[in-house]
């Protein structure tokens, strides 16, 4: 599930998984696979320069609307939208204890790929991380260094309610062995648990 998480520049916003059957994750209108996410994180934490700038594929819905009713579709009530059609395929377990975050999220892309792609085409936003100020942008969202941790954090922890078994997929370890040894200091502080 997504949670709230404190930007500089929009206060309170959203970030993480919305359905268990996929490794797609959110970042208010911004949406991207969390192997994109992870590989991303991974680059820049190899970059050391005073400002690094680089640009990120990702789906942005202008139209609210379009993105569906998270709580609607869970519920299984409002399968509008490309949140609710995600639901249509993949309901909300019955089981409280089947709801973890799947390692198999991926192998779901093509279908999510086609299915968002109804509503709204890839575009590149700028993602860029200024050390002295230890501001990070991701579009037009902007992060402290320590806000911008917590999000590394809620991926590699599989969000809420966590991947299931504990089992992470292999691109969230290899993000966190590049940012084990970064060279870029905004991650020399950050530490996985």
């Amino acid at each position: 599930m997504p949670l709230e998480f404190e930007s500089l520049s929009h206060g309170k916003i959203a970030f993480g998984f919305f359905n268990i059957e996929t490794d797609m994750i959110l970042l208010n209108q911004y949406f991207l696979f969390a192997e994109d996410f992870c590989q991303y994180i991974a680059e820049v934490s190899q970059k050391n320069e005073p400002i690094i700038k680089t640009s990120w594929e990702i789906y942005s819905f202008q139209n609210r609307g379009d993105i569906g009713n998270l709580m609607g579709a869970i519920h299984g009530t409002d399968h509008r939208g490309f949140v609710g059609e995600v639901y249509k395929c993949f309901p909300f377990p019955n089981r409280q204890e089947d709801f973890k975050q799947k390692l198999e999220g991926f192998k779901n892309r093509s279908l999510i790929e086609s299915i968002i792609q109804k509503y709204v085409s890839k575009v590149s936003i700028t993602f860029e991380i200024d050390q002295k100020s230890e501001h990070i942008a991701i579009g037009e969202y902007l992060f402290n260094k320590n806000s911008f941790h917590q999000l590394i954090q809620y991926v590699w922890m599989g969000g809420f309610p966590r991947w299931k078994e504990e089992i992470r997929p292999d691109y969230v370890l290899s993000m966190a062995k590049m940012i084990a040894h970064p060279e870029n200091l905004i991650f020399d502080s950050l530490i996985l648990k």
